[in-house]
């Protein structure tokens, strides 16, 4: 964590946001490992990292905002080379977001954390239906409220609420 530190203390400047970007964890699966989240936890305190941009995993997972610093577990495809691989299906990875995230100026806190949801259907990106925007609404609520958030249908998108 130390290389981590150093690294980020020599490049970021006065009002500079720093972003790392994690590839972690299964594919499959809503769990987040209690490691990823200390060493998630790590990077804000100990490394001053402001936002945590998890991938590996094919369907979004969990956001946690620590220290008023968001922790993206698991952001999921946008482009899904995993299209017609069977044995999967309960994690719905046709469904896909785009992520908006917005930070308080000054300040390096979380403003706003606004989600598109997308579908993916043969190698392109388009907007689902109802019933599967509320379906990504409901999982995302579900899994973010693990780590104290929620989420909520806002005109067509989904917003992270957090204490």
């Amino acid at each position: 964590m130390e290389g981590v530190r150093r690294l980020v203390a020599a490049a970021k400047g006065p009002g500079d946001l720093a972003l790392a970007s994690i590839h972690w964890g299964s594919n499959w699966g809503f769990e987040i490992p209690e490691d990823h989240r200390r060493f998630a936890h790590e990077l804000i305190e100990r490394a001053a990292i402001d936002i945590v941009h998890g991938h590996s995993s094919h369907h979004p997972r969990a956001i946690e905002v620590y220290r008023g610093r968001p922790i993206l577990y698991g952001c999921g495809d946008l482009l899904n080379d995993y299209e017609g691989i069977t044995g999967y299906e309960e994690y719905r990875d046709d469904l896909a977001l785009m992520y908006f995230v917005t930070m308080a100026p000054g300040t390096s806190r979380l403003a706003r954390l606004r989600m598109v949801p997308l579908q993916i259907r043969n190698f392109r990106l388009q907007h689902p239906g109802s019933s599967d925007r509320a379906w990504l609404a409901s999982l995302m609520d579900r899994e973010c409220r693990k780590f104290g958030g929620r989420v909520e249908a806002v005109d067509g998108a989904l917003e992270l609420r957090w204490a």
